[in-house]
């Protein structure tokens, strides 16, 4: 038996041929364009076959009669017992001259070219969204009934069958699929469509929350879902029954399942939390459409829409089908595979094998280069206050990774140092003495940086004083706020926006700025650090609102206790938990690499939780810390004097071991 098939390198089709194939003594031609000839040897591996069973016809599915040369058309007339038409569009996302080029005038085509060699029966795979958003069960016999057709998806598919129906001359035959998901024996899939748009959000979900905590999904209308094998093996059995012209068939899951629990499944696939409680997308229903047009016509309504369906991984239209209201009736393709053992299957027992192909092969996040290197090679890099500490362990980060790594510093002996240590690990940097609490050596500073790199890619404002003293001690140390305020805060500033003009020329920049966890927890004793870094919390908030369009993004810090010498003085530091330099750096390479708000451990983000909701109980707790724990030595200015703790704060380090300050 010999075969016709448009779109056989595509999903279905691929797999569709490979069944065909499987029939004793056939012969399947298929259309290819002429410059994707060298994917033949390929496909003819694919399906296990030689050149003489499997044989291209080069043409285009734009062109009148397929663009098949002559010689072809007649060398097939006459020989095609069953042509098979899947060559379409899939794709919600895809611009309407492009769905009209392929599914309406690609169909005329084809069915033409059909005509021309004689097939003996023309079979056009559609889809159920040829019904388009009709309220109620569509049976097969149904086509003019579709409603609701505005989306070129729904349009394009209703118009093609329309063709088919009216100027086939060649016996024909319709088929649906339903949304078609991936192998349910092996769940493999080429592309994410359909279901596999709520993916990412699944798992964004199972990394934040913990599995047995309960979660509130997305309710909705009704999704029809059928594996890739279902749609090839029933295609392939009916579509070798004898039968007159005009049959169509649903190829759906008579069941069907409603958004919510789809997704429930999938989240119980991928081990994310139960979604226990569902709100149901037909409440946005009482929004007149106008309103909602009115509302996407207002540009930050417009962008903030855009800002979080692409973050969760979702076509902008994809809530137009949240609420979806068709079901489909499929008796007649019920009828035609009584008997044969061709059924499809429950979604619920195969849907993990679709969720581990993905996570394995169809993630995006596969695909991006998630490395430093990947992120910083090449680019300029400055870490500020880059001598020592955190920001010399993340300036060792930064080269190793190929970034053009600059550091600064005051001390020259100091930089020094660090120079020796890079070049004797196999890379370097170019280190420049710098004062940042001064304002005018902040100035030169950076006009140097301007004329020797052009500016920076990558700015990590590291540099920062901290001083530990309760506010009861420092009545008469004025100058520790006005010292701290000016480096942690003004220096700071003076940099970044000395640099942050030639970003914004370039339309691309990342800022990282070092805060503290004290600014979310409000630590005592840590007053005039804590209100420096708080005053560049709230800079870096307002300036991340004004670059956000201008490439120029920003990443704050609450960094944790890390044990570097800026902390060594405080002696009762050395039985808290605290973070090495090192992982300190891994936090700001991370910060680089998904340049995410904000940082912070959930140490802090507790004790900012506590102070927006209990503040008074917040205070109490921080008081009690305040009292258990008293000023260093060095803060009270007495020199070999060991730390006294009470038994209480003893017992309060043991029960927060492991928990980084």
């Amino acid at each position: 038996m010999h075969y016709f098939v448009t779109g056989a390198t595509g999903f279905i089709g691929k797999r569709l041929v490979k069944k065909l194939l499987e029939r004793k003594g056939s012969v399947v031609h298929f259309l290819l364009r002429k410059e994707s000839e060298g994917k033949v040897a390929e496909l003819r591996e694919f399906w296990g076959v030689g050149a003489s069973r499997a044989v291209p016809v080069f043409g285009d599915l734009t062109a009148k009669k397929l663009g098949v040369a002559s010689d072809d058309v007649k060398a097939l007339k006459g020989q095609i017992d069953h042509f098979y038409h899947l060559a379409a569009v899939y794709d919600l996302e895809a611009d309407a001259e492009s769905q009209i080029a392929v599914n309406v005038d690609g169909t005329r085509n084809t069915v033409e070219f059909a005509k021309a060699i004689a097939a003996g029966h023309f079979h056009h795979v559609s889809s159920i969204a040829a019904a388009g958003l009709y309220e109620g069960v569509f049976r097969e016999d149904m086509f003019e009934e579709a409603e609701n057709l505005d989306h070129p998806y729904f349009s394009t598919k209703h118009e093609s069958e329309k063709i088919v129906r009216t100027e086939c001359r060649v016996p024909w035959s319709v088929y649906r699929p339903a949304a078609v998901v991936g192998d349910s024996r092996t769940g493999e899939m080429d592309k994410i469509d359909g279901p596999y748009y709520f993916f990412k959000l699944i798992q964004r979900m199972r990394q934040i929350l913990p599995p047995w905590m309960p979660s509130v999904g997305l309710e909705g209308g009704r999704i029809n879902i059928v594996p890739v094998d279902f749609v090839v093996n029933a295609l392939d059995h009916i579509s070798h029954q004898k039968r007159s012209s005009g049959g169509c068939f649903h190829l759906v899951d008579p069941m069907g399942y409603r958004v919510g629990d789809v997704l429930d499944i999938l989240s119980k696939a991928a081990h994310a939390p139960k979604m226990n409680l569902f709100v149901n997308a037909a409440l946005l229903g009482f929004i007149p459409k106008s309103v909602k047009k009115g509302l996407m016509a207002l540009a930050p309504v417009r962008r903030v829409y855009r800002a979080v369906m692409q973050d969760l991984g979702l076509p902008e239209d994809m809530m137009t089908f949240v609420n979806y209201p068709t079901r489909f009736d499929c008796r007649e393709t019920t009828a035609a595979l009584k008997g044969s053992g061709i059924a499809c299957p429950d979604l619920k027992d195969y849907a993990w094998r679709l969720w581990d192909y993905w996570e394995r092969h169809l993630d995006p996040d596969l695909h991006i280069d998630r490395s430093l290197r990947g992120t910083v090679a090449g680019k300029v890099v400055l870490v500020t206050g880059g001598s020592s500490g955190i920001g010399l362990a993340a300036a060792h980060k930064f080269a190793e990774a190929g970034a053009v790594t600059i550091i600064c510093g005051r001390d020259q002996d100091k930089l020094d140092e660090a120079c020796a240590e890079a070049k004797a690990k196999g890379y370097s940097f170019v280190a420049y003495p710098a004062d940042i609490a001064d304002m005018a050596d902040c100035d030169r500073f950076v006009q140097l940086l301007i004329q020797n790199h052009g500016g920076v890619d990558f700015l990590i404002n590291n540099a920062g004083r901290s001083i530990r003293r309760a506010i009861e001690g420092s009545y008469d140390r004025f100058h520790d706020f006005e010292r701290t305020m000016q480096l942690n805060y003004f220096g700071c500033l003076r940099v970044t926006m000395g640099l942050l003009p030639g970003m914004v020329a370039k339309r691309k920049g990342h800022i990282v700025n070092i805060s503290s966890i004290g600014v979310l927890t409000n630590a005592p004793r840590f007053s005039a650090y804590v209100a420096s870094k708080a005053a560049l919390d709230a800079w870096t908030r307002c300036a991340s609102s004004e670059f956000a369009d201008q490439g120029v993004s920003f990443t704050t810090i609450n960094m944790p206790l890390v044990r570097t010498p800026m902390i060594a003085p405080t002696q009762i530091y050395k039985n808290v938990p605290t973070l090495s330099p090192e992982e300190a750096a891994d936090m700001i390479a991370q910060a680089c690499i998904f340049k995410p708000v904000r940082i912070a451990t959930r140490l802090g983000v507790t004790g900012q939780v506590l102070h927006a909701f209990v503040p008074r109980i917040a205070q109490i707790v921080m008081n009690t810390s305040f009292r258990m724990f008293p000023d260093s030595a060095a803060a009270k200015g007495e020199k070999g004097a060991k730390p006294q703790l009470s038994p209480e704060a003893v017992a309060m380090q043991q029960m927060m071991r492991g928990i980084h300050f």
